[in-house]
């Protein structure tokens, strides 16, 4: 699954094309390397996202095309919220 897209169904950002352009600004790491809105995302990588002057540290537990709100919060895994 593509980095933006994976962001907007996990709801980790309400809005794919600021997770596009958050991506795009080198803002995100997937498994400590810098990643583009088009990265393929799999269970396990550990995304480490810079925004608006916090971090965030998850790890991806699932890929799902579409998930409710409940299912969203159970595809990722908070490793270190730095604000």
């Amino acid at each position: 699954m593509r980095l933006d897209k994976y962001l907007k169904v996990s709801r980790i950002f309400k809005r794919r094309t600021i997770a596009k352009e958050v991506s795009k600004n080198s803002r995100i790491l997937v498994n400590g390397r810098v990643a583009k809105p088009g990265t393929d995302i799999k269970e396990n990588d550990i995304l480490t996202i810079s925004y608006g002057g916090k971090e965030l540290k998850v790890k991806v537990l699932e890929t799902l095309a579409f998930a409710k709100k409940e299912m969203a919060e159970a595809m990722y895994e908070i490793i270190e919220d730095a604000n």
